[in-house]
């Protein structure tokens, strides 16, 4: 995997991370090869998501992680799995209950990973509500952003934000924290490591929180959020400066 080779440190959790996406992709395909439903307007995005799917989606994931995981998570899959299936069904309607829980929660990364391709294929009915949303949150779910990417336009780039749950893209200011508003650029640093250039911390100082950024204009090839995975030490860094992520990715860095 050429990103392993590049990112050494992360190769680990890369290797882990493609069995997620493979995983997912599946989960995903399968899903749309259903009759396409649109958005019920009065109801909340997460209240749409199909618990059951995922619930049938759970024996495969939990095999696969205890077979393929780091030691914690293959541990929290074994101890999964010996719970009931009302268990089983409760975490996961705790999780939809709780958009702005604790991430680092040992459910929620297995249910994360469920849901994610539910919310994805859910969400890829109502491109309307994108037309001139220029938020801080995801326009589809409300969940906060996972990462910035940079897209090339005309001789420079355009920002845009790619939603942490149904992976909405939306564009989005480039001098602008997506948190507490800040527009100072001298607030609002960039950080970047040696032999990683396409993806740095971009940072604010008046709320000491950050995501990364990947800049396509830099790496035409760059997949945002694989690329967010893969740079772990980038996370490190900011988190040993005080810096808070605004979301943490599904591998929970």
């Amino acid at each position: 995997m050429d990103l392993a080779g590049r990112h050494a440190a992360a190769a680990e959790v890369l290797a882990f991370y493609a069995r997620i996406l493979e995983f997912q992709s599946s989960l995903y395909d399968g899903l749309a090869t259903r009759p396409a439903s649109a958005l019920e307007g009065n109801s909340a995005f997460r209240e749409q998501l199909d618990v059951e799917a995922a619930l049938q989606a759970m024996p495969g994931l939990l095999t696969m992680v205890e077979k393929a995981g780091p030691a914690k998570l293959a541990q929290q899959a074994a101890e999964i799995d010996h719970h009931s299936a009302e268990e089983q069904h409760q975490m996961l309607r705790d999780f939809l209950a709780s958009p702005d829980g604790d991430d680092s929660a040992p459910a929620s990364f297995f249910a994360r990973v469920l849901f994610q391709p539910i919310a994805e294929c859910l969400a890829a009915a109502p491109a309307a509500k994108l037309t001139g949303f220029a938020g801080s949150v995801c326009p589809v779910c409300e969940a906060k952003p996972q990462v910035a990417v940079l897209r090339p336009e005309g001789d420079g780039g355009k920002r845009f934000l790619v939603c942490s749950f149904c992976q909405t893209e939306w564009e989005f200011r480039r001098i602008l924290c997506p948190i507490c508003g800040e527009e100072d650029h001298a607030k609002l640093p960039r950080y970047s490591a040696e032999g990683v250039t396409a993806v740095r911390v971009e940072a604010c100082d008046t709320c000491k929180h950050y995501l990364k950024g990947v800049d396509m204009t830099v790496d035409g090839l760059a997949i945002p959020l694989v690329d967010e995975v893969a740079t772990v030490p980038l996370d490190l860094w900011a988190t040993d400066r005080g810096y808070t992520k605004i979301s943490r990715n599904i591998m929970g860095f």
